[in-house]
């Protein structure tokens, strides 16, 4: 369970600091479940996605500021997606998944 732990956190600076790599992911979700891959991007700085999943899921990409939620991305029903996504704003943004059924996803987030 710890070295668990340890990986994941040693993931999310490489992405944060927009070190030149490529950030593979895999999630099972449960039914009602959700999984997100978080990072803060700077204004005009852009990531190419690409993911798959055995089932329908809603994907989004989102940001909060304050109460509020925006998503410049958005996709209900999808099992698979695949594009860059540059920021109009400095933020922190996250590519959420959302299951209506379990789900096996698997990723991967490059600069």
């Amino acid at each position: 369970m710890t070295s668990r732990i340890l990986l994941v956190i040693a993931c999310f600076p490489v992405l944060a600091a927009g070190a030149e790599s490529t950030h593979t992911f895999s999630a099972s979700v449960s039914p009602g479940g959700m999984h997100e891959e978080c990072m803060k991007l700077a204004r005009d700085e852009t990531r190419r996605y690409e993911w798959a999943s055995d089932a329908p899921v809603d994907f989004n990409i989102h940001y909060h500021e304050g109460n509020e939620v925006f998503y410049p991305v958005k996709r209900d029903g999808a099992k698979k997606g695949k594009d860059t996504f540059k920021a109009k704003i400095a933020q922190d943004y996250c590519w959420m998944w959302t299951a209506k059924t379990a789900a096996k996803i698997e990723g991967k987030l490059e600069k």
